[in-house]
């Protein structure tokens, strides 16, 4: 969305700094996330791992993915917040 010039926004570039470095961690988590999960997944698979060990894959998989999802909502929030004036 573009912004108006006129428009006062309490949002200043430290914190749009902020927000990129946590972007990128976010881009980083997710990517590194499936890296690991598809090679655990394929290591277990050709070492004949039990079915907990991939399971344990997936929910540390899962847990990664939902911290980047509520992360990601709370940068929205916040620009979307500054945006209209409210914060």
């Amino acid at each position: 969305m573009a912004r108006q010039t006129g428009q006062q926004t309490s949002q200043g570039p430290g914190a749009a700094a902020a927000d990129a470095r946590q972007m990128r961690l976010v881009a980083v988590v997710i990517a590194v996330t499936m890296v690991l999960w598809l090679g655990v997944q394929w290591l277990g698979g050709q070492g004949d791992w039990p079915a907990k060990y991939a399971f344990l894959a997936d929910l540390v998989a899962i847990g990664a993915l939902i911290w980047s999802l509520l992360v990601t909502w709370r940068i929205w929030r916040r620009r979307n917040a500054s945006s209209q004036g409210q914060g």
